[in-house]
């Protein structure tokens, strides 16, 4: 009766037509070969002894990266329901409750599920066929962990199955306990397991192999230790890069996302960083570690809400943990004086702004192993910049705002900061070259203010224009927006310096006379300030427009009054005082 049952049990498993309780994993290529088949009782092993063919399945299951060992873009793997209704053709697992299997059978099972790379499916049969007292079990379930990447609970059960075979160590549990430490990143411990097996049999060469592809490992990590911690952040990723390729499959635990996460912050990669501390999130939801880079990314990005959020995680499942709560801290600080900063200069309390965005730039730092300080660091600088242009200090803004584009160079309002610095430098073609990268940037963002920032580029358009030319503001040392009245005290001013019958410069007092004369015009003043061309700018006459003999008549009020007749008889020209009969008091001097 019980060999019937047998058979059935067998015919069962060989037709496959029922399903199991539990989801597996997704579909995965071609199989490996099953784990060791079931033994009554363990024996003892000659180090280096092939067995059974279980070390060969674990070689090819866990020996390299594939799309049947590898998450897809950092995706855990397709539950089985999914994987089964792509794959209609492929059989269903036996179901887990049949009450009559031994150990032996159940591990069998677990086998038969192995080989279809049902790993999800095969886990729970070794689960139920667990014996305390047999490694074997312990040592299949961790070849089906390893198959998944999960190498955590792989490597509890090897270190288990070591333990258990203590009194006669297994090469083959050594090797895959070296590779489970080794894809936890603990390169230490992964070669004081290979060193056993050495040990143990000293021709061994799978073992060899291993123990200098795990040296080559470490060494690579340790340039990357070296440079992350020396600001080459260029170098620590190389470097880390090179060490997953030694690795050969194994670079997948936690620690080695961590590292890929540091890494890229560390080259100022913090997109790609972002993108890859989600992955390890995905994969490792309770790491406390993935957890901490989270918010510094966060933070980095100036996503400072979101930071805190992630810090108060952390320290939730770690109350320990210290980098978390230091950070928590810093992000909350930066916080409050970049606010106080902001709420300052929208007060017009510029100086103070200035002072509050320092602070918080101190908080934030510049280290390169924290991508020089990050988005967050920009905008601060940028924010800095703003308010010092405001106080006039517009070397000290020029050196933030380029530094701030350095850590955003996509931040059209840093640009258009830099542009604006630029023009009042009257550096009119880099002015304009800022402006149009910045009005390109606006339009590929969707800005609200694009439009605005269209005219002020229109403006330094101009503004470079007329510096090929004459600058008839700059002439008479007044600001673009002077009005008539400082009009003509500069020109006052300046006529009684530069008049030739004082000795001044004939040339330059035409200049002067040129320049009042567009300015003090409101229309051809218009069409010059939109850089249009003007026949007859260059100063041939007008209302507004003196000879050099009408100035010398001012010299003469000056010298002898208007009162009695005296001060001598300049000859007048048509055209007028262009101060306006005003433009004298009853004792001869200006009147302001």
């Amino acid at each position: 009766m019980a060999k019937k049952k047998s058979a059935s049990a067998k015919a069962k498993a060989s037709n496959g037509s029922t399903s199991p309780a539990a989801a597996g994993p997704s579909k995965l290529p071609t199989p490996p070969h099953s784990p060791e088949p079931a033994q009554k009782r363990p024996r003892r092993e000659t180090p280096g002894e092939n067995n059974s063919d279980d070390e060969d399945e674990v070689e090819r299951v866990t020996g390299g990266k594939s799309a049947a060992t590898s998450p897809v873009n950092g995706k855990p793997p397709t539950p089985l329901s999914a994987s089964m209704a792509e794959t209609s053709a492929s059989p269903a697992p036996e179901p887990l409750s049949t009450p009559t299997l031994t150990a032996a059978e159940l591990k069998d099972k677990g086998n038969a599920e192995f080989k279809k790379q049902r790993y999800d499916t095969a886990i729970e049969w070794y689960s139920k066929a667990i014996d305390p007292s047999e490694p074997t079990y312990l040592t299949n379930r961790a070849a089906a962990y390893i198959a998944q990447k999960r190498f955590a609970p792989a490597l509890a059960d090897c270190q288990r199955a070591h333990s258990l075979q203590s009194a006669a160590p297994s090469a083959k549990t050594l090797l895959r306990l070296a590779k489970c430490q080794l894809a936890l990143g603990d390169t230490a411990s992964a070669l004081s397991s290979v060193g056993q097996v050495l040990t143990l049999a000293p021709g061994e060469k799978s073992a060899k192999e291993m123990e200098t592809r795990i040296q080559r490992v470490d060494q690579h990590l340790e340039r990357y230790r070296q440079a992350k911690s020396t600001g080459q952040g260029t170098m620590a990723r190389i470097s880390l890069q090179e060490a997953e390729r030694e690795s050969e499959g194994f670079g997948e635990g936690t620690r080695w996302r961590c590292w890929r996460v540091e890494a890229l912050i560390s080259a100022g990669k913090l997109d790609e960083a972002a993108q890859a501390v989600m992955d390890a999130a995905r994969v490792d939801r309770e790491s406390t570690e993935v957890l901490y880079l989270r918010g510094l990314v966060l933070f980095l990005q100036n996503q400072l809400p979101k930071a805190v959020t992630h810090c108060v995680e952390v320290l939730r499942l770690d109350p320990d943990h210290t980098r978390a709560r230091t950070l928590m801290r810093r992000v909350r600080a930066v916080e409050a004086k970049k606010d106080e900063g902001n709420n300052a200069f929208k007060s017009g309390r510029l100086q103070e702004a200035v002072n509050l965005y320092s602070e918080a730039l101190e908080l934030i730092g510049d280290k390169q192993e924290e991508a020089k300080g990050g988005v967050i660091r920009g905008v601060l600088l940028s924010n800095r910049a703003t308010a010092e242009v405001k106080l006039d200090k517009l070397d000290e803004a020029l050196a933030d705002v380029t530094a701030s584009l350095e850590l955003q160079p996509g931040n059209y309002k840093a640009m258009r900061t830099k542009a604006r610095i630029l023009l009042q430098q009257e550096e009119y073609e880099a002015a304009v070259r800022e402006f149009a990268a910045a009005l390109e940037q606006a339009k590929q963002d969707g800005a609200s203010d694009a439009r605005a920032l269209a005219e002020e580029h229109r403006k330094a358009e101009v503004a470079l224009k007329r510096s090929k030319t004459k600058d008839h503001y700059k002439t008479l040392g007044i600001k673009k927006d002077a009005d008539e009245r400082d009009i003509k005290m500069a020109y006052r001013k300046l006529s009684l310096v530069h008049h030739p019958d004082k000795g001044g410069d004939e040339e330059q007092f035409k200049t002067i006379q040129e320049a009042h004369s567009v300015l003090s015009d409101p229309e051809r003043r218009r069409r010059y300030d939109l850089g249009e061309d003007e026949e007859g700018m260059g100063g041939g006459g007008g209302m507004n427009q003196m000879d050099p003999e009408d100035i010398a008549h001012i010299f003469q009020f000056m010298g002898g009054g208007m009162g009695g007749g005296g001060g001598g008889g300049g000859r007048r020209r048509p055209g007028g005082n262009p101060f306006g009969q005003s433009g004298f008091s009853s004792g001869g001097g200006f009147s302001f």
